[in-house]
C-alpha cells in the first residue's frame, strides 16, 4: 500500500480524497488543512488523521507521497518541504504562478531525485487519449490545425478571481497548452491572446477577463486556436478538433446518456455534464492510478515537472499578449 497525505481538503481535495480511498494500492493517512474543522471532517470519512500542521504527516514514515491540492501560490513551497521530506509528489496544476518560483522548485526537485507527478488530468480522458492515438497512428497525417473549445458554465468564486488575476489563462486555458503540446508532440513559437470582459460586474466584479481567444503557432507548422468562456449556459463544453492533410478527428462533449428521443415535438438528448467533476470523473482516476504504478515500478512519472514549467512558460506569454496586443515569442530554453 502507497501511504499518501492529501494537503488542501476544499474545492477539489475531497475528489481526489474518494478516489485514493477506493484504489486498491492506496491508503490515505493523512488530511492537511489549515483549517482544522476541514481537516478533521475530510480525514475522519476515510479514516486519515487530520492536522493543520503539515510537518506532522511529513515526519510519519508511513507517508510515501504528498497530493497537493491547495491555491496555487502554495504549491511550490509545499512541493519543497515534500521534496525535502523523501516524499514523492503529486501536484495539481499549476506548479506554480510565478516562473521563478518554478525554477527554484525545479531545483530542489533534482537535487532530491524526488519523483514528481503535475495533474493535468486532461491527458487521461479517454476520448482525448483516443484522439491522441489516432493522430500518432497517423490517420490525419500531419496535423496542421488544432482547434479547442475549453468552456466553463459559471466564472470562479470572487475571492478565488481575486487570487489569481488572468486566471482564465492560469487555470484554464493552461490545460489547453498542455494538450497541445502532448497532442501535437510539438512546441509553440509565438502566441496572440484577445480578452473580453463579457459578463456583468454582478457576475465578474473585479472585471478580469471571462472570455479569451489564443492562436498559438507551432514549431513544425501547425496553427492552433483555443477559445474560452466562463458563461456556457448549456454545460461544461469540451471540444478537440485535429485537422490534418489526411482528415479530421473530433473529441467531442460528453452526455448523461447518448440517448434520442424521437418525439412529435422534435428530437431530444441529454444535456451536457455540469461541470468538470463529472465531465472528468475518469480522468481524475486513470491519473491517479497513473501516479501510483509510477511509483510501484520506479519509473518517471507520465507528466513531470517540464510539462508544468512550459504550460505556465505559455500562459505567462499569452497574458503578455493580451496586455499589449502585440504577438509574444516563446522560448522553450530548458
Amino acid at each position: 500500500m502507497i501511504g499518501l497525505c492529501l494537503v488542501g481538503g476544499g474545492f477539489i481535495g475531497p475528489l481526489h480524497a474518494a478516489n485514493i480511498a477506493a484504489h486498491p494500492r492506496a491508503k490515505l493517512q493523512w488530511v492537511v488543512d489549515l483549517d482544522r474543522a476541514v481537516a478533521d471532517a475530510l480525514a475522519g470519512k476515510y479514516g486519515a488523521r487530520a492536522t493543520a500542521n503539515l510537518d506532522d504527516a511529513l515526519a510519519d514514515p508511513a507517508v510515501n507521497a504528498v497530493m497537493i491540492c491547495t491555491p496555487p501560490r502554495t504549491h511550490a513551497l509545499i512541493i519543497e518541504r515534500a521534496a525535502i521530506a523523501g516524499k514523492a509528489v503529486f501536484c495539481e496544476k499549476p506548479v506554480d504562478l510565478d516562473m521563478r518560483r518554478v525554477e527554484a522548485c525545479g531545483k530542489v526537485l533534482r537535487s532530491t531525485g524526488t519523483p514528481f507527478f503535475v495533474g493535468f488530468n486532461r491527458r487521461f480522458d479517454p476520448g482525448h487519449r483516443a484522439l491522441f492515438d489516432a493522430i500518432r497512428k497517423g490517420e490525419i497525417g500531419r496535423p496542421e490545425i488544432l482547434v479547442l473549445s475549453s468552456r466553463d458554465p459559471e466564472i470562479s468564486p470572487p475571492d478565488y478571481v481575486a487570487a489569481m488575476p488572468f486566471g482564465i489563462f492560469y487555470d484554464t486555458m493552461i490545460h489547453d497548452f498542455d494538450m497541445i503540446r502532448w497532442l501535437l508532440a510539438d512546441e509553440p513559437i509565438e502566441v496572440i491572446a484577445r480578452t473580453a470582459c463579457m459578463l456583468d460586474a454582478k457576475e465578474n466584479p473585479h472585471r478580469d477577463p471571462d472570455t479569451a481567444m489564443v492562436m498559438l503557432r507551432m514549431a513544425g507548422g501547425a496553427l492552433v486556436h483555443v477559445n474560452s468562456s466562463f458563461r456556457a449556459v448549456y454545460g461544461y463544453d469540451q471540444r478537440i478538433e485535429a485537422f490534418g492533410e489526411k482528415g479530421m478527428l473530433i473529441s467531442r462533449n460528453q452526455q448523461p446518456t447518448m440517448l434520442e428521443r424521437y418525439g412529435a415535438d422534435g428530437i431530444r438528448q441529454d444535456g451536457l455534464l455540469r461541470f468538470f467533476v463529472e465531465r472528468y470523473a475518469e480522468s481524475y482516476v486513470r491519473e491517479l492510478n497513473d501516479f501510483l504504478r509510477a511509483l510501484d515500478e520506479q519509473r518517471t512519472p507520465t507528466i513531470g515537472f517540464e510539462d508544468g514549467r512550459r504550460a505556465l512558460l505559455i500562459a505567462d506569454a499569452a497574458v503578455k499578449s493580451a496586455k499589449s496586443g502585440a504577438p509574444v515569442a516563446i522560448v522553450m530554453e530548458a
